[in-house]
């Protein structure tokens, strides 16, 4: 493994060489059967319970393109801005892996299904970067291997491995880039925006659930230097299965400081694959990297080609979604958001769970600061992002319900909250199990007010001399002996009434 010491400074790197990027992102499709058999598209369960002779490779067992998965990889090239090829195949890409029974990928190669198309991203400050796309073709996920016994979970030491094939057949879509260059220093910031630019397309195309964590949407990232004033690319490396947007930008720098170290140094940079190291940010070698001939494509004889109409694609191109960017441009001008205000929504993660809120009846001000203060925290308490939180913008609509009809303080909201969040049910059963209620009835309020004047005498000679400021202490015994159940505003009034102020 690369040492620290064994790396340029950032700064001399985009000083001596330029950057070219590469980025295959995988995206598992939420069909609700594999890519090529009725078995369940699901995530986890226990292990060889999702599969059938097909996905498992076995004899005499013959493949069923998905028709969903065909539809989804369509609207996912439309998105792209592709072309739709109008006849394509699938191919065999022959390797030997043990979590792939069959020993070849259902693949495609030299005739994807959506080809030359663009994204384009805007970065924190304002810059376009446009992506170019050359492909997004249709494939089958692979299985999962478990190494047992080792200390860094990879079958390098480990004493033996077990093979789950629950994913093996699961419907894939690569998505794959033209060489992205004259990004220079923010080349790493650029791979982040556009693998979070392409989640939130696919979350919005609502044809994935996206989950990195869960290895749903995957990046796998390609680097190259190019010393300056030169035009031929370099010798690229590839960073396998990156599965989160902080994690790519990392793998990306730090591959330029490690390549960078490497060229200066007089030594060459091995084609190969590489593991990111989440612990310290680092990569490790994988293995000496494939190429195409490699492979042995040849085309799938268990599978016609797909040949979507011209009629059929014009169809799903009127069903497309408002996309994210064109949305948030809505969205700003809706809530008079400045560009820096929308920009720390976005990077927050906050924008869909906030409109969803709102979409559910509440204003949108309160909606944004209940998410990105204290949902905000508990997020970040819990590790997890926003949209992943276990309270919905529905339930959060109907805490902010309850505050503005007066059955709840600010306070007492927090504990429904965290009610919801515990698993202890809708807004409505929390309070109700946890008896949180504002206490609305005057007789029980002036009770509680005359006792804690009692308590205070001199308090009390204070508000009636003029102090009126005074009676902050005696609000905060109401609130106290109420447990926060009152409404300080009409417990104000109260006091100051029965002092004759």
């Amino acid at each position: 493994m690369t040492r620290t010491a064994d790396l340029m400074d950032y700064a001399e790197v985009v000083e001596r060489y330029d950057p070219v990027l590469g980025l295959e992102v995988h995206v598992e499709l939420s069909t609700n059967t594999k890519m090529f058999c009725g078995c369940e598209n699901r995530f986890g369960g226990e292990p060889n319970t999702h599969v059938c002779p097909t996905c498992l490779g076995l004899p005499g067992a013959l493949p069923v393109v998905n028709g969903k998965a065909v539809e989804s990889a369509i609207r996912i090239g439309l998105a792209l801005n592709c072309e739709i090829a109008s006849w394509c195949r699938f191919a065999r890409k022959n390797y030997f892996y043990p979590d792939m029974p069959k020993n070849f990928q259902t693949s495609q190669y030299d005739e994807p299904i959506a080809f030359n198309g663009f994204l384009d991203l805007t970065l924190d400050d304002g810059e376009v970067v446009r992506v170019e796309i050359e492909r997004a073709h249709m494939e089958e996920d692979t299985g999962k291997s478990l190494h047992v016994g080792g200390a860094t979970g990879r079958i390098h030491g480990a004493e033996h491995s077990l093979l789950d094939y629950n994913r093996a057949g699961v419907p894939l879509i690569e998505i794959v880039t033209k060489p992205i260059t004259g990004t220079g220093a923010r080349a790493p910031e650029v791979a982040r925006a556009y693998v979070t630019a392409l989640r939130d397309l696919l979350r919005a195309l609502d044809v994935s659930d996206v989950r990195m964590d869960q290895g749903s949407l995957r990046c796998d990232a390609n680097v190259s230097l190019m010393p300056k004033g030169t035009t031929e690319f370099g010798t690229r490396t590839e960073t396998k299965n990156v599965n989160s947007l902080r994690s790519v930008e990392r793998a990306v720098r730090y591959e330029m400081t490690r390549q960078a170290a490497l060229l200066a140094d007089g030594r060459s940079i091995t084609q190969e694959t590489r593991h990111f190291q989440e612990a310290d940010g680092t990569t490790s070698p994988g293995r000496t990297k494939e190429t195409a001939e490699d492979y042995r494509y040849f085309p799938e004889p268990d599978l016609v080609p797909i040949a979507p109409s011209r009629e059929w694609v014009d169809e799903l191109r009127g069903t497309m979604p408002e996309m994210p960017w064109e949305r948030r441009k809505r969205i700003q001008a809706e809530w008079q958001l400045s560009d820096a205000e929308l920009r720390d929504l976005v990077n927050a993660g906050a924008v869909e769970v906030i409109a969803a809120t709102v979409d559910a009846g509440a204003p949108s001000a309160e909606a944004r600061g209940w998410w990105v203060s204290y949902l905000t925290q508990q997020a970040n308490k819990q590790g997890v992002e926003l949209a992943e939180l276990p309270i919905t913008p529905a339930q959060v609509a109907r805490v902010i319900a309850l505050v503005a009809e007066g059955s709840l303080t600010n306070k007492l909201a927090r504990e429904v909250v965290d009610g919801v969040l515990a698993g202890e049910g809708e807004p409505d059963e929390v309070v109700e199990k946890r008896g949180l209620k504002v206490v609305s009835d005057d007789s029980a309020l002036y009770a509680a007010v005359d006792e804690a004047l009692a308590a205070q005498p001199d308090v009390a000679e204070k508000i009636r001399g003029g102090k009126v400021q005074a009676a902050g202490a005696i609000v905060g015994a109401v609130m106290k002996a109420t447990k926060g159940q009152a409404d300080a505003k009409r417990v104000r009034e109260l006091v100051l009434e029965r002092v004759g102020s």
